[in-house]
């Protein structure tokens, strides 16, 4: 019990080295859910918080909707009074530490929206009382947590660094990894000030098994994003060598996985439609966006991007000349068969797929499309694709069967490739999946 004389840190202090404190996660996504369960799961008392009804549905039927936390364990840490969830935000006045996992995309002008993360805070300093812990998750530019969300906090009347405390702690998860989940990601953490740096370092210490405490929030904004650019750029780097070494009639896969024999001074990398997922394909215009406030050119990351960012429209170029090649005939009425519609093998996540655009850059050249993805049996909602929304997964069978050409977007393991190779139909493979299992490629085109 903390004295009554304690200021608003000890206080605090007090309860998260006793684990009394009460944690609020705002936003139950791919990051917010397995970081609830993961606090809750070691012993932490959880309320978490979205705007999705539909969420609370599924988690009142114990039913979990991210592939990272196992149903079992949500009804476990729920049934022991560790993890409830409410659409009512007045409830953050409960939490002595609350964490933001909101989504932080671009507007179609490539610039960074973060009216997501302003109206949480705006959510939160209307709620919150003294002695409480914010940290935000969310990937941004260096700068947003003490230049955008303090200054929002502080509209509460209270003082950051004295009534209240701000930290940022970057999200690191990796969907489909099963080796590397929350709790065994290394945690960077940094506080607005050495007392909300030593708050949030003493929590995450009980919530993962190693913290990394750096010197600033902008520094840890900074981590997340150099890991972000560092993939793109070198996803781009080989996106443009698989150009170029098509050209010349090199198969880049072979020389990737040939360079990639050298035990130092290399890190494997490998092509593929475009980007996707929440991270690689928005992060690096975050801070590029905030490079041009100290007017300084991103031009090799921006470059980057603009390869990235191409590879679908290359992609359908090569469907196009296989169909014409093949079939002496272009892309208006032709059947094609996608194989993967989320953005990566063996996940159901649909963020920022490529395989999407590659739908729709095929529909407007006139094709009929349809997919085959074992994860994803109807395209949900997205903000950038309203007209995709609800179409379905056809079986293997059905749409081998009434297709011209298949083209593989995403390798996911459960896909039957021996039946796409013994259909006979023409294949574009991005991937490298046929290669990969040794099926017959006489029918089969890399792109």
């Amino acid at each position: 019990m903390a004295r009554s004389d304690a200021t608003p840190f000890e206080a605090l202090r007090e309860r998260i080295g006793e684990r009394t404190a009460v944690v609020g996660v705002i936003g139950l996504g791919y990051v917010g859910l397995p970081l609830a369960v993961t606090a809750a799961g070691r012993g932490w008392r959880v309320i978490g918080f979205d705007i999705d009804p539909e969420k609370m549905v599924l988690l009142d039927a114990g039913t979990s909707y991210i592939e990272a936390v196992e149903a079992a364990t949500l009804r476990e840490v729920n049934a022991a009074g560790r993890f409830s969830w409410t659409t009512d935000f007045a409830r953050l006045g409960e939490c002595d530490v609350i964490i933001v996992c909101v989504p932080t995309p671009l507007t179609r002008h490539r610039e960074p929206d973060l009216s997501y993360v302003e109206n949480t805070a705006r959510d939160i300093a209307r709620h919150m009382r003294a002695g409480t812990l914010v940290v935000l998750e969310s990937t941004t530019f260096p700068g947003t947590t003490s230049q955008v969300m303090t200054p929002i906090l502080e509209e509460s009347g209270m003082t950051a660094g004295r009534d209240f405390f701000v930290a940022f702690s970057p999200e690191r998860e990796d969907p489909g990894n099963a080796r590397y989940r929350t709790a065994t990601i290394p945690k960077i953490v940094a506080g607005d000030g050495p007392e909300a740096g030593a708050l949030v370092e003493a929590f995450y210490a009980q919530v993962v098994d190693r913290v990394v405490p750096v010197s600033s929030t902008a520094t840890a904004e900074a981590v997340k994003i150099t890991e972000n650019v560092f993939r793109a750029v070198n996803i781009a780097l080989v996106n443009e060598l698989k150009l170029i070494y098509d050209a010349m009639g090199i198969d880049v896969w072979e020389v990737i996985d040939g360079a990639a024999t050298k035990p130092f001074g290399f890190m494997p990398f490998y092509p593929g439609p475009g980007l996707g997922g929440h991270c690689i394909p928005i992060d690096p215009f975050y801070l590029t966006w905030k490079a041009r406030e100290h007017e300084i050119s991103t031009r090799f990351i921006e470059l980057a991007g603009e390869i990235n960012v191409g590879m679908p429209r290359h992609v359908v170029n090569r469907v196009r000349t296989v169909m014409d090649r093949a079939l002496g005939r272009g892309l208006s009425g032709a059947r094609i068969l996608i194989i993967g519609i989320s953005y990566k093998k063996n996940v159901p996540d649909m963020r920022e797929s490529p395989s999407v655009r590659l739908v729709e850059l095929l529909l407007e050249a006139g094709a009929e499309v349809a997919y085959h993805d074992p994860h994803v049996p109807a395209i949900p909602r997205m903000r950038e694709h309203p007209g995709l929304f609800g179409r379905q997964s056809v079986p293997l069978a059905d749409g081998l069967a009434g297709c011209d050409l298949v083209l593989i977007a995403t390798d996911h393991d459960a896909v039957d490739y021996a039946a796409i190779a013994a259909s006979g139909r023409l294949v574009v493979d991005t991937r490298n999946a046929m290669a990969r299992r040794g099926l017959p490629m006489d029918r089969v085109t890399k792109a």
